[in-house]
């Protein structure tokens, strides 16, 4: 389910019709970070940075202060220029009929019954998301149940990475040493190559990663683990929600997924494993 619904969701950053929202209201869009660290961040209120870096967890914290300062007080405005840009864009890359067909409202509606059964306690980005009012539109209703469920398996992630004992420039390092993707694609989350190092030595001591900088047995293991649990602790919706109606969602979504991949918008390799089966 979370293949599904994260390129779903991951659209908002890639679009033109979300940089386009972005720059209207000022964002710098030269590059995706301004717009993407307003965007995700905007239902938190006003964090700041500190507060950004925390529930992020993978970026550098000096990365972070470097855009998120741009990034206002998730105030009304940046959460109404947010479901803009979802309404251009889906009805750009999923098409008019799409959006209004009955097949994405029944989508949309069994999506939000997973997303309101998502339980958010210590998970600050589901909690912040699940807060918002529902939009009326179908396709907006997807749009907000897809970040509800993926900001509650993300924010599950990272406690199964703390419980893991991997730091967020570890937990990146470890991923790519599995060949989730390759170093520079992780390296964008603004870590130097001197704490990207530091991070690499202190798996190696530890037996994660050997002296090659390989992925170790039990540094597989380890990272499978990290895995496990973060599929346990993003069950329950789907549990609520039900084998039936969370295998028709699975069956809706495969148009949508299709269009959303076939975009071209999203890139073909990222920290995420978007697109990967």
């Amino acid at each position: 389910m979370w293949h599904l619904l994260e390129p779903l969701h991951a659209l908002l950053y890639y679009a033109p019709e979300a940089f386009d929202e972005a720059a209207a209201l000022g964002y710098d869009t030269a590059e995706r970070w301004p717009s993407y660290f307003a965007w995700r961040s905007a239902p938190l209120g006003a964090p700041g940075p500190a507060g950004v870096a925390s529930a992020f967890y993978s970026f550098s914290p000096a990365m972070v202060a470097r855009y998120v300062p741009e990034a206002g007080e998730g105030s009304d405005e940046v959460l109404a220029a947010r479901l803009r840009a979802v309404d251009r864009t889906y009805r750009a890359v999923l098409g008019e009929d799409t959006v209004k067909s009955p097949e994405l409202a029944e989508a949309a509606a069994l999506a939000r019954r997973a997303a309101e059964a998502a339980g958010t306690a210590g998970r600050p980005l589901a909690a912040a998301n699940a807060a918002l009012p529902w939009p009326e539109a179908p396709h907006l209703v997807l749009w907000q149940a897809a970040t509800i469920l993926r900001e509650h398996r993300g924010d599950g992630h990272l406690a199964a990475l703390l419980v893991a004992g991997l730091d967020p420039v570890e937990a990146l390092v470890s991923f790519a040493a599995i060949g989730a993707a390759p170093e520079p694609v992780f390296e964008s989350r603004g870590w130097s190559a001197a704490e990207w190092a530091a991070a690499r030595e202190r798996l190696t001591a530890c037996g994660i990663l050997d002296a090659d900088g390989a992925v170790t047995d039990e540094g597989r293991a380890l990272r499978a683990g990290v895995e496990l649990r973060t599929d346990e602790l993003a069950a329950a919706p789907w549990a609520a929600l039900g084998p039936e109606d969370t295998a028709r969602l699975a069956e809706l979504l495969g148009g949508p997924w299709l269009s959303a991949i076939g975009s071209g918008l999203l890139p073909a390799e990222n920290t995420l494993g978007i697109g990967k089966v």
